[in-house]
């Protein structure tokens, strides 16, 4: 069966491009969901309208995925691992169960997956007391004690982004990267601590707060937030790359800032995995501007405009 729309990700912007698409009435849609992705680790996102005390990143997906089902969107749950272009112009997908795919029409909601190192106690705290993203949860640190977990350039540069929200802040190098002896004399300047070892594990206080950082030379850190910033981070445009798309070279992919769709026709991406802020609110305006887009080509091609 040919779909009208496959929807590749059911995190946040590949949802919120199913319930618009849905709530046409129209289109055979498919959302083809891996059940991966940063929203499935955030306990706590604080920044979405509506949402004063937070809600966990499960339970939006929870809620977006019965809302989009409500409509008559059909999902599956499998990662997609090629896509090439038919002869007839439709995008033919297969996941790694080995099912193919086909659809006129295809949003890439495919995600960023973040560098996070093995360490115990630390994905349990994520979106409660630690946090990913400056422009997200800089607020939650404002005057708090804090201590940044990185590696090399990337945690210096986070570092240095968060000292405008507090005085109280401490960089651990866990990987002994190198550092830029600019970056260094940055960090010196702005009065913000560096540390040269291994993390060994997060303690909390309750559950997802975050109170104790135990270094492998055996001292222990006090915090009452933390974030993190290994680099490295994995963007997941190999699906895009293999259609054609454009890409930046940061591996992001590229697409009309107006439509969403890619260079490629037919093509639409949104969320962490296009050239944005990565935070949960734009990825949800991305999903609803793609969905609305799509639907116009459909509309197009069946000659209705």
């Amino acid at each position: 069966m040919v779909q009208d729309c496959i929807i590749v990700g059911g995190g946040i912007a590949g949802l919120q491009a199913a319930i618009q698409l849905g709530r046409y009435s129209t289109y055979d849609v498919l959302v083809i969901d891996s059940g991966e992705g940063r929203s499935t680790l955030c306990r706590n996102y604080h920044n979405i309208l509506g949402w004063p005390l937070g809600i966990s990143g499960e339970e939006l997906r929870k809620r977006g995925r019965e809302q989009a089902e409500g409509t008559g969107i059909r999902f599956v749950q499998d990662k997609v691992i090629t896509a090439a272009r038919s002869d007839a112009g439709t995008i033919l997908l297969e996941g790694e169960s080995g099912i193919k795919y086909e659809a006129v029409t295809i949003l890439l909601a495919t995600g960023v997956s973040d560098r996070i190192p093995e360490i115990p106690g630390l994905i349990s705290t994520l979106g409660s007391s630690v946090y990913i993203c400056p422009d997200c949860d800089g607020y939650e640190i404002q005057g708090k004690l804090t201590v940044v977990m990185g590696a090399g350039d990337a945690g210096a540069n986070m570092a240095l982004i968060l000292a405008e929200r507090t005085r109280e802040l401490t960089y651990v190098n866990h990987e002994a990267l190198p550092l830029s002896s600019k970056l260094m004399e940055q960090l010196r300047m702005m009065g913000i601590s560096y540390i040269e070892a291994k993390i060994t594990e997060i303690r909390q206080a309750s559950e997802g707060q975050i109170e104790q950082i135990v270094l492998d030379d055996g001292n222990v850190l006090l915090a009452e937030r933390g974030f993190i910033a290994f680099g490295g981070n994995w963007v997941h445009s190999e699906l895009a790359d293999q259609l054609g798309a454009k890409l930046s070279p940061n591996g992001h992919v590229k697409s009309n800032p107006r439509s969403k769709q890619t260079s490629v026709d037919n093509v639409w991406v949104a969320g962490d995995v296009a050239l944005h802020a990565e935070q949960v609110t734009v990825a949800m305006g991305e999903g609803s501007i793609a969905a609305i887009w799509i639907h116009k080509a459909l509309r197009e091609r069946a000659g209705l405009t």
